[in-house]
């Protein structure tokens, strides 16, 4: 595969007036923040997660696109999750591991990471320092809502990430300033939406154009997108099951029924689509549930290990710190008096982020096909709690 080709940070202004307030861009990509311009990364994402693990951002319908300013001091991880929208993040301070899938791809100051929306994913702090990060969320109906086959073209480096898809775009290549500057130029300019749809609209696609500039190289195609739809949609009643089902016994062999599939060819699916096998999938899920009845309810230990499906009270508090770092008891002290917002349990029977190709259009400049319509939408299922 031809590595993606690197750009001349030409573009980039030195003037800091464009920027949003409390943010100063240095010359080496770094950015300073005020301390009120941040939200807690943990406290805005997770409560979004819903039960399939997909994380629901309430866009703005005449304007779906948003950049957010995030702080993330390690004691609490979100989630893996994936979303209908497209995310690009920039890593302002400290370091992390930008976690997909079973991947675990290094990110620096500097660094861009550029995600779709098939994929679970979690930034993970990687040192003692605090991470802030930028994040820019958008609908990809911002760029499509003109009705032209054209806007497809800019959507490319989203759909086109399969299994060695380099996300993480380096600083040195110069894209991520260029990124960060738009971004920020999105940020001030946000408030005045719809009024500067027209502006914000402008700037997501000179970020989309450097980004497909970046990946012009990259030889995937679109199947890769449609691939990782279908085996969401072939393993999506084994979500509901489970959701229903947590407390009782289920083995690889009733989950492979449930799915319609192979007990081996199960195991291949599950794997591809969440990153993990199915057995540790289902504990860090059971463990997810006890995560929300031990800040939210006052049941014992006992009880709670018998709903979510542990017999043994010992495996229970095993796995648990496993998974968390704390022991049961240890996490509930810490976390049951901060409020923690309950997770959701959220039953949807649609698809997410189909292309629904009615009435094909030929194939652009990059040689890929693309239909006429893009409807991105929420799913369901029960959530998942990773480990590195």
């Amino acid at each position: 595969m031809a590595k993606p080709k690197k750009s001349s940070p030409s573009f980039i202004s030195n003037r800091t007036s464009d920027l949003s307030h409390g943010q100063t861009l240095s010359r080496r990509g770094r950015v300073r923040f005020l301390r009120s311009s941040c939200e807690d990364h943990f406290g805005l994402v997770e409560p979004q997660i819903n039960a399939e693990g997909v994380h629901i951002w309430n866009f703005d319908v005449a304007c779906p696109l948003d950049v957010l300013f995030l702080h993330e001091s390690g004691q609490q991880k979100v989630r893996m999750n994936r979303h209908s929208y497209f995310e690009v993040l920039y890593l302002c301070s400290g370091s992390a591991l930008c976690h997909i899938q079973d991947r675990l791809l290094p990110m620096r100051v500097g660094d861009l990471a550029v995600i779709g929306s098939t994929l679970y994913h979690r930034i993970e702090r990687q040192s003692s320092s605090p991470l802030t990060i930028a994040a820019a969320f958008f609908d990809p109906e911002m760029i499509r809502c003109g009705g032209g086959n054209d806007g497809m073209e800019y959507l490319t480096p989203f759909l086109l990430q399969d299994a060695s898809f380099p996300h993480v775009i380096p600083a040195e290549t110069g894209i991520p300033r260029q990124v960060l500057e738009m971004m920020l130029r999105i940020h001030a300019e946000r408030p005045a939406a719809p009024k500067s749809r027209l502006a914000l609209k402008t700037y997501l696609k000179m970020i989309l154009a450097w980004l497909v500039s970046y990946y012009e190289s990259y030889s995937g195609t679109v199947e890769v997108f449609h691939r990782q739809e279908r085996a969401l949609d072939r393993i999506r009643p084994l979500f509901r099951f489970l959701e229903e089902n947590c407390g009782g016994s289920i083995q690889i062999k009733e989950a492979a029924r449930i799915c319609g599939m192979s007990e081996s060819h199960f195991m291949s699916v599950f794997k591809e689509v969440t990153g993990l096998s199915f057995l540790k999938y289902l504990n860090h899920y059971r463990v997810e549930r006890a995560q929300a009845m031990l800040t939210h309810s006052d049941d014992s230990m006992k009880n709670i290990c018998q709903e979510v499906g542990f017999c043994d009270q010992s495996y229970f508090g095993a796995v648990f710190r496993k998974v968390v770092g704390l022991t049961p008891a240890e996490y509930r002290r810490r976390f049951k008096s901060n409020g923690i917002p309950e997770f959701p349990r959220i039953h949807q029977d649609t698809s997410l982020g189909h292309l629904h190709e009615e009435q094909p259009q030929g194939p652009n400049k990059m040689g890929i096909r693309y239909g006429s319509e893009l409807r991105p939408t929420g799913t369901a299922g029960p959530t998942l709690v990773g480990d590195r």
